[in-house]
């Protein structure tokens, strides 16, 4: 299996480019967005130039590798500029920058249909990528991006149905397609403010410059949630895929995606998918990163998963019946982390 990850700006730290190094073999592709534009996470502003320089160093590295690089436009709202002529200026002149450097990228990842259209005209040589955050859950979705787009995340909110699965991945063999997923969001599954907190963080900088409220400062149900403990059982019925769940993807899924752009150890991240195996603290993988919140109470050990777990996942992917088996696997894998 070969994953894409994404680009992590770490001053002072271990550079990207040596985790991309380390787990070559695993890498296919390294995914980016470019400073000062709005994307699915909150990013670096265009002022920032010691950012942007180290960004175009480490993507010289990671091209030398072999590595393909995909350029991120995935904000999930652009306001009044999303079909806009300044819009198409800024993406061309990004590309054109990209170009000048030798680092081109080979895909572009997108939630816009507008920008989608441009690259079709201004780039045809770019994969264009349906981005995750387009969720799309059903083959009608595909078969309506059918010209505009080239490859596709599946909804992560259905990925651990198998049979689902196939059924896209057969429409994208059909139809030349390839099919990616996102394997570690640490977000709860059908989430119905998903829409609300994506738009959000596309205007985060802006956000930045207003006064919060102090009282209604997040915008999340995620993190309020899981607060109330007897809650946190939830975090089983997401959309995650264990590492050494990945196995059962081959031939159906082209890349699978690990969100690392803003977690504080990607190198464990790749390590645990790439190997197939993590023994810890399962939530630690995920992004949005709940081990804090979590604490010592609600450590969630990898290695206590019953052998059919993914069974179990999968015949819950759709809706959440109560049936009582996540209670008697939360028993089983949520404890102290004096149990590790």
């Amino acid at each position: 299996m070969k994953f894409a990850i994404g680009y992590r700006d770490a001053p002072g730290g271990e550079p990207f480019s040596a985790v991309v190094t380390d787990y070559r073999e695993a890498v296919a592709e390294v995914y980016f967005s470019w400073s000062g534009q709005p994307s699915g996470r909150p990013n670096a502003p265009a002022t920032d130039w010691g950012a942007q320089e180290r960004l175009e160093n480490e993507l010289r590295k990671i091209r030398r590798l072999g590595v393909k690089l995909d350029l991120l436009f995935n904000a999930n709202c652009y306001g009044a500029d999303a079909v806009s002529e300044k819009l198409e200026r800024e993406v061309c002149g990004i590309l054109e920058r990209l170009d000048s450097l030798g680092l081109l990228p080979e895909i572009v990842t997108t939630a816009s249909v507008f920008i989608a259209e441009l690259l079709r005209e201004a780039a045809p040589g770019i994969e264009r990528r349906a981005s995750v955050n387009m969720r799309l859950d059903s083959l009608s979705a595909l078969d309506y991006l059918d010209g505009r787009f080239d490859s596709f995340y599946i909804r992560r909110d259905i990925q651990r149905n198998l049979g689902r699965v196939r059924e896209f991945a057969d429409r994208c063999r059909e139809r030349g397609w390839k099919l990616c997923m996102l394997a570690n969001s640490g977000c709860l599954r059908n989430c119905p403010a998903q829409t609300f907190h994506d738009n959000f963080v596309a205007h985060s900088a802006e956000a930045a410059a207003r006064r919060t409220s102090p009282e209604h400062s997040d915008p999340t149900i995620c993190w309020p949630y899981y607060r109330d403990p007897v809650r946190r059982i939830e975090f089983l019925k997401g959309s995650w895929i264990r590492p050494e769940d990945i196995r059962c993807y081959e031939g159906l899924v082209d890349v699978v995606k690990l969100a690392t752009r803003q977690h504080d150890r990607p190198r464990m991240v790749i390590g645990a998918y790439a190997s197939g195996r993590f023994d810890g603290n399962l939530t630690m993988l995920m992004e949005p990163n709940f081990s804090s919140l979590f604490g010592r109470e609600s450590w969630i050990d990898n290695r206590r998963f019953p052998d059919d777990w993914f069974g179990t996942a999968a015949d819950c992917a759709t809706d959440c019946r109560h049936c009582g088996r996540c209670e008697k696997v939360w028993r089983q894998v949520a404890g102290t982390s004096a149990r590790a």
